[in-house]
């Protein structure tokens, strides 16, 4: 698990946008080196996959450079999805078009969040931290996988989060960084779920490692 700063939110925050001030205006766009579509392979753990596309208005309000919504196994009418991945780039952040984290977007449609914890993901290029969360929507549950991922890292905590991005845009000029979100519609156990969700994150990690900007 990630290890705290020692601060107070409010104080990573208001020392991170003075750190920021000088760099921000000065920021370099990085594309990517792939495609997310080229990156990410379009089997994983013999689930063939279809692409979809987010709505302009979508599109319009997460702001992101590029993004990646593809479903993995069947689009039958029997409904047997095995999971859905979303990866959303942006090759720069600015006031007005950051990252959403998905804690403030996870709930809605009357999806509602039933627990969280970290989850350990090893994968070819060592183990990271990651969001786990379970959703319940009536009967329906599906559990979540979510992380940042950029700049040479991979992040789960959100305050960590902002203290790099602001960190990097003074210092590195840099704020470059991708959010990657599966979700695995619950049908068994939670566990069941979960082991497809993390082995599908132990591909797509370090498969989006080589599309990032280095």
């Amino acid at each position: 698990m990630t290890r705290s700063l020692g601060w107070s939110p409010a104080v990573v925050l208001a020392v991170g946008a003075c750190l920021a001030t000088a760099g921000v205006k000065a920021q370099h766009a990085l594309p990517l080196r792939v495609p997310l579509a080229v990156a990410v392979p379009a089997e994983i753990d013999g689930q063939p996959s279809q692409d979809a596309t987010l709505s302009a208005a979508e599109v319009r309000v997460a702001a992101m450079t590029s993004y990646l919504v593809r479903i993995y196994g069947s689009t039958d009418s029997a409904g047997a999805m095995s999971f859905s991945l979303y990866i959303g780039y942006y090759d720069q952040q600015t006031q007005g078009r950051t990252i959403h984290s998905p804690k403030n977007c996870l709930p809605g449609a009357g999806w509602e969040p039933v627990a969280s914890q970290t989850e350990q993901v090893v994968t070819a290029d060592g183990s990271v931290t990651v969001n786990r969360y379970l959703l319940q929507n009536a009967s329906r549950r599906a559990l979540v996988l979510y992380w940042y991922q950029g700049r040479g890292r991979v992040a789960w905590n959100e305050y960590r989060v902002k203290w790099d991005l602001l960190r990097d845009a003074a210092l590195r000029r840099r704020s470059d960084e991708a959010l990657v979100r599966i979700v695995v519609p619950v049908r068994g156990s939670e566990a069941e779920a979960a082991a497809v969700a993390n082995a599908a994150a132990r591909i797509i990690v370090p498969s989006l490692a080589r599309a990032l900007p280095s």
